[in-house]
């Protein structure tokens, strides 16, 4: 599974997996803290390739990660509800609101804190990969590119933001791509296939609904994964009830073997 670590017989090499959200760990480490880790961690998928963590947080009203150091990383934050504040010793500093995306390259050294100063609950998703070689020796910076500087693809109920790669403003120094959508009640979105040399890591972040593959369909939950290879025959992801159906879509060097 080239750089992949991966628990052996976790994945199968089948061009369409899909696992509930309980076959992974949520830790509780502290009275203001729940993670899903489906990435990293205790989970079964400890690294795919550049992607060491994916992993969804909820941090309590006015708490949160105070001064801590990374190094070789970019790592990306996509805030799901409420706001979340950032400050780095590079002074930068702000709000991250739902819809927002921030990288922070980490170079050799960085020191930030994550923080909840608000009154209600902060779900996040965040994002650790390991930086490409060529920009290892990079000073370490921070981006945060609105939601209304996204690029967006609008189809019947369906709207697909790029976050990482494509046309997409912010800038990478890893190798990979990303893609966030919404599916509104009784609409559906087909799976976008991987390509060549990249398997797809779906993770439903917000709602419920169900994957159909030919006659067959498959329930989906919060924190649910979809693995796919290039191979994939089509899948549409339908929204249930009355509520929208989100899932973010990592496209990644290949950790299918």
């Amino acid at each position: 599974m080239n750089d992949s670590v991966i628990t052996p017989g976790f994945l199968e090499g089948t061009a369409f997996q899909h696992y509930p959200a309980a076959m992974f760990p949520t830790i509780h480490p502290a009275h203001w803290l729940t993670s899903h880790i489906a990435v990293g961690g205790w989970s079964q998928l400890r690294r795919l390739i550049v992607m060491l963590t994916s992993h969804k947080t909820r941090i309590a009203p006015h708490n949160g990660f105070t001064w801590h150091p990374h190094r070789g990383l970019e790592i990306y934050t996509w805030v799901l509800e409420g706001t979340l504040y950032h400050e780095d010793t590079t002074g930068g500093k702000g709000e991250i609101n739902p819809g927002e995306l921030q990288r922070m390259f980490s170079g050799d050294w960085i020191e930030h804190q994550e923080l909840n100063l608000g009154d209600e609950p902060t779900r996040v998703i965040q994002i650790w990969y390991a930086a490409d070689e060529a920009h290892r020796g990079l000073s370490p910076h921070y981006q945060q590119v609105g939601r209304g500087d996204l690029p967006i693809l609008l189809s019947d109920g369906v709207q697909t933001y790029t976050l990482i790669g494509g046309s997409s403003p912010m800038e990478q120094h890893m190798t990979g791509r990303l893609t966030a959508t919404t599916v509104a009640p009784h609409h559906s979105a087909e799976i976008v296939p991987p390509r060549e040399g990249e398997d797809l890591f779906l993770y439903i972040t917000d709602g419920a609904g169900q994957a159909g593959r030919n006659e067959d369909t498959i329930p989906l939950g919060q924190y649910d994964v979809i693995v796919a290879r290039p191979e994939v025959e089509p899948v549409a992801l339908s929204a249930a009830g009355d509520a929208p159906l989100h899932y973010l879509s990592f496209y990644l060097p290949s950790f299918v073997s």
